[in-house]
C-alpha cells in the first residue's frame, strides 16, 4: 500500500493558507476533536507528515503550557514553511475564534436579558457543570494510576477547595513532589506519551526518514535572537499599556494577568480556569461567577482552542469596566479581547519556534517527567473544585440559604447521563440542554 502511492508534492504556502482558516472555522470538539480532526486531514487524507513525526510533535506540544492543538498546528506549519509557516497555522487556529468570540459576548452583554437569551443560557449553564466533571473525570483516567497520583489529587482538591491555595502554589507543589517522587520512586511517577500506530496511509511528505530541513535544526543564535524578539513582542504592548494606563490600570493588569496564566495551562484548558477564575472573579472582579459559567459555555461552542474563554472574560471585563467611557464600551472590550488572546498565546508560539528545534534532533518517543506527571494529577483535583464552584452557583443561585434550583438540577443530571452513559458529544448535549432551558425559562 505504502508503495502504491505517490509522495506528495511540496505544498505551497497559499494552499497551506487555505486548509489552516479551514481548520480555524471547523476546528471544535475540544483538543481531543482539534487533534483528531489534524490528524485525517494531515496524516491520513494529505499525508503532509507521516503518523510518527506527527506523534512526536504532540508528545512536545502535551509537556508543554497552553493549548496543545494549536501548538501541533503551529509546529506543523513551522515544520513545512518555515517561522511564519508556523505563525500563519498557529495564528489562523485561534483569530477565527477571536472575531466570533468577540461577537459572541457583545451579543451577550448587551441582549443577556432578553428573555430567549436567558432563557438559552439557563439551560445551558447546568451543562456545562457535567461538561467540566466529565473533564475531571477524562483526565483522572487517564493520568491517576496509582494511589501516589491519587493522594496528589486529592490533596489539591482539598488545598483549592477548603483553604482557597492559589492555583500556582498547588503547580509549584506538584512539581516539588513530583521531582522528588521520580527520584524515591520513579515507577510511580513514569508515564508515556502518545505511540505512533501500525497504520500506514502511504508515503508522506514529512516522512519518518525525511531528514530535518536546514531551518529546523538547532542553533545557538537563532534561539538568542528569538529570545529577544520574544521579549520584545512582550514588553512593547506592556510597556505601551503601563505607560498609557499606569500598571494598576484594567488592560495592563489584564495583560499581566493572563501572561501567568498562559505560563500556568499544563493538563489543558480545564487546569487554567480555576486559575482565572480566582483571579478574574475573585481578585480583580471583572465579571460575576455567573458571567463566568457563561463564558465558558459560550467558548465550548465555538470553534477554537477552550482557553480563548479568557477572549470573554477581557470583553466583558472591559465593557462593564467602561475603560474608554460609556460611549465607547465596545471598543474597550474588543480591544481588551485581543490584547488578551496576545499575551495568552505568545508564550506558545515562542516554545514551538525555540523547542522545536531542540524536538527535530532525535525522532525517539518523548516522555513525561516526574513533575509533569504530578502536575497533571493535581489538575485533577482542581478541575473537580471547578466543577464543585459552577454546581454551587447554578444549583444554589441564592446560596445554600436558597432553596435548590430543581429544573437546573435535573438538567445537571440529564446532561451528566448524555455524556458518561450515551457518550454524546459537548455540541449535541449544549443544544439540548439549551432548547430544554429555553423552554422551561418560557414557561416560567
Amino acid at each position: 500500500m505504502r508503495d502504491a502511492l505517490a509522495k506528495p508534492q511540496p505544498i505551497p504556502l497559499r494552499e497551506a493558507f487555505l486548509f489552516w482558516l479551514k481548520l480555524g472555522l471547523i476546528s471544535f470538539g475540544g483538543p481531543a476533536g482539534q487533534i483528531s480532526i489534524m490528524h485525517q486531514e494531515l496524516v491520513e487524507r494529505r499525508r503532509w507528515i507521516s503518523e510518527r513525526r506527527f506523534l512526536h510533535a504532540l508528545n512536545y506540544c502535551m509537556l508543554l503550557p497552553g493549548p496543545e492543538a494549536q501548538q501541533l498546528a503551529t509546529y506543523i506549519g513551522w515544520l513545512m514553511h518555515r517561522t511564519w509557516g508556523g505563525v500563519m497555522a498557529g495564528g489562523l487556529f485561534v483569530l477565527p475564534s477571536l472575531f466570533i468570540l468577540i461577537g459572541l459576548s457583545w451579543l451577550y452583554i448587551a441582549f443577556g436579558d432578553v428573555p430567549v437569551v436567558a432563557g438559552v443560557f439557563y439551560g445551558i449553564k447546568p451543562a456545562i457543570t457535567a461538561i467540566v466533571l466529565q473533564a475531571a473525570h477524562r483526565i483522572g483516567s487517564r493520568a491517576l494510576k496509582n494511589n501516589w497520583l491519587w493522594g496528589i489529587a486529592a490533596a489539591s482538591f482539598v488545598a483549592i477547595f477548603a483553604f482557597n491555595v492559589p492555583f500556582p502554589l498547588i503547580v509549584l507543589g506538584a512539581a516539588l513532589i513530583g521531582y522528588v517522587g521520580g527520584r524515591l520512586a520513579p515507577g510511580k511517577f513514569s508515564h508515556g506519551g502518545h505511540r505512533a500506530a501500525q497504520t500506514s496511509y502511504g508515503p508522506a511528505l514529512i516522512d519518518d526518514d525525511t531528514p530535518t530541513p536546514e531551518h529546523a535544526r538547532f542553533s545557538a543564535i537563532k534561539l538568542l535572537r528569538l529570545a529577544v524578539i520574544g521579549a520584545v513582542l512582550w514588553l512593547v504592548p506592556m510597556g505601551l499599556l503601563t505607560l498609557l494606563f499606569g500598571w494598576d490600570g484594567t488592560l495592563t493588569q489584564m495583560g499581566w494577568f493572563f501572561t501567568k496564566a498562559a505560563l500556568l495551562t499544563f493538563g489543558g484548558a480545564y487546569a487554567v480556569l480555576p486559575y482565572v477564575y480566582q483571579g478574574a472573579v475573585g481578585h480583580y472582579g471583572w465579571l460575576t461567577p455567573t458571567q463566568m459559567i457563561d463564558g465558558l459555555a459560550l467558548g465550548e461552542t465555538t470553534p477554537g482552542p477552550l482557553i480563548m474563554v479568557v477572549a470573554f472574560v477581557a470583553f466583558v471585563g472591559a465593557y462593564v469596566q467602561q475603560v474608554f467611557g460609556a460611549d465607547h464600551v465596545f471598543f474597550a472590550g474588543a480591544l481588551a479581547a485581543t490584547l488578551v488572546t496576545w499575551f495568552t498565546f505568545l508564550p506558545s508560539f515562542l516554545f514551538i519556534l525555540a523547542g522545536g528545534p531542540l524536538v527535530e534532533s532525535t525522532h525517539n518517543e518523548l516522555k513525561f517527567t516526574a513533575p509533569l506527571t504530578a502536575i497533571t494529577a493535581a489538575v485533577v483535583g482542581v478541575i473537580l473544585n471547578l466543577a464543585c464552584f459552577f454546581g454551587y452557583h447554578v444549583l444554589w443561585p441564592s446560596g445554600f440559604s436558597g432553596h435548590l434550583d430543581w429544573p437546573s438540577a435535573l438538567l445537571a443530571l440529564a446532561a451528566a447521563i448524555a455524556l458518561f452513559r450515551f457518550k454524546r458529544g459537548v455540541i449535541e448535549v449544549l443544544i439540548g440542554c439549551a432548547l430544554i432551558g429555553l423552554a422551561v425559562h418560557l414557561l416560567r
